[in-house]
């Protein structure tokens, strides 16, 4: 009798234990929120830590970042990906709904881009033009539809109604680099990351049938290249940082660490966006 309450108790104490045992920064399986724009940077980060922690498992889903922020707030998603600052409101919501303060995991700098086809005579935009066309009802700019990283950021940058702003728009940024031959006298607004990869096949090719645009604000004209993404002299250079709702150390806090320091540094570096933790290295001559 004894022998058979042992068993039933050993029995209860290990799967109770099991059950309760949380998946740690190696293992487990979790869901990302990215807007499609940021898509590549995304891929890169997740494939590598994968790789280096094969039972943790991430899965990337492309929603736009309006939805992405409702999905980590409903814990439908344990993490995601934000190019523009919360508003106050928000970072209440998120402080009352996630039980913990407010803080942006930064780990690169991305920019909008203005893009022309090839045989464009313009070379240069100014920001000045810029607010301009997204107020005179003309719809000059092209962007990847509403509600969409690339608006988000651009209405809060320029301090304009997001429901106010008027544009055309075409399915994503690769089908704005692909169809912007059919509209001459308009100008496309991509993301960095949709073109960034130095050595990568698809970039390379978007990357050849488009004029990217400098940018003047009464400064300078910057072009959205490294060295003025880390000064963010270029005018519509944004940061992109993780939020997560992960109350312990998991996957996602795993990714997050991952991605801010070195390895996960330089993975953005390759990946032709400017890292926003920099690392110095020392050589010792001997």
């Amino acid at each position: 009798m004894s022998n058979k309450f042992f068993f039933v108790f050993f029995f209860v104490f290990f799967f109770s234990c099991k059950m309760d045992k949380k998946d740690t920064y190696a293992t487990g399986e979790i869901s990302l929120a990215i807007d499609p724009s940021l898509y590549d940077i995304a891929d890169a980060l997740t494939y590598r830590y994968m790789q280096a922690y094969p039972e943790a498992k991430i899965k990337l889903q492309q929603v736009k970042e309006k939805e992405a922020l409702k999905d980590l707030l409903n814990r439908k998603v344990s993490s995601i990906i934000m190019s523009r600052d919360l508003t106050a409101e928000e970072k209440s919501i998120y402080q009352q709904k996630i039980d913990k303060d407010f803080q942006p995991a930064y780990f690169a700098a991305d920019a909008l881009v203005f893009i022309v086809p090839k045989n464009s005579p313009l070379e240069q935009i100014s920001v000045d033009e810029i607010k301009n066309f997204l107020t005179d009802g003309k719809r000059k700019l092209i962007f990847d539809g509403a509600n969409t990283s690339n608006t988000d950021y651009i209405a809060e940058r320029l301090k304009l109604d997001q429901g106010k702003i008027e544009y055309s728009s075409l399915q994503s940024n690769e089908n704005i680099i692909e169809e912007l031959n059919h509209y001459p006298h308009h100008i496309g607004v991509i993301s960095l990351n949709s073109i960034s990869r130095p050595f990568g096949e698809k970039a390379k090719a978007l990357r050849s049938k488009i004029k990217i645009l400098a940018v003047s604000n009464g400064q300078g004209s910057y072009l959205p290249e490294k060295p003025y993404l880390k000064s963010r002299q270029y005018p519509f250079t944004r940061l992109l940082y993780f939020l997560t709702n992960e109350n312990y150390f998991g996957v996602a806090k795993g990714l997050i660490r991952y991605s801010c320091t070195d390895i996960g540094q330089k993975i953005v570096d390759k990946n032709g966006l400017q890292p926003y933790n920099l690392y110095k290295r020392e050589v010792q001559i001997k």
